[in-house]
């Protein structure tokens, strides 16, 4: 009679600790990346002038991102999670990026980067 309580007890305990630590062992990663890199890349979107932010859902945790030529698509996380920063920064007109290319070789020159959003 004991020895299934304590199975079903060892089980519970370890599904719950596999849960809990499944989450937790990206996030750090992903904060720490995020504080020592900004959300944006060097260009904005020429329609808006500054860098835009595409807001994701928030269990998204990486997109494709493609380029032309062979071989030159690759798959990357996404670190940055929306949060409203009031009063936030304020971008002077796309100061300091590169406008879109006349011939775009890669989809991070459009301006536009993935952010997950808020919980």
């Amino acid at each position: 009679m004991r020895r299934p309580t304590w199975i079903a007890t060892a089980a519970l305990a370890l599904a719950a600790f596999g849960l809990a630590s499944s989450g937790l062992a990206i996030e750090p990663l992903g904060c720490r990346r995020a504080a020592q890199y900004p959300w944006h890349g060097g260009f904005y979107n020429v329609s808006w002038g500054v860098p835009v932010a595409l807001v994701v859902p928030p269990t998204a945790e990486s997109y494709t991102d493609w380029g032309w030529g062979v071989g030159n698509t690759r798959v990357r996380p996404i670190c940055h999670q929306f949060h409203r920063n009031w009063p936030g920064p304020v971008y002077d007109g796309g100061q300091g990026f590169y406008p879109t290319p006349r011939w775009p070789s890669d989809t991070d020159q459009f301006g536009v980067y993935y952010i997950r959003g808020p919980w």
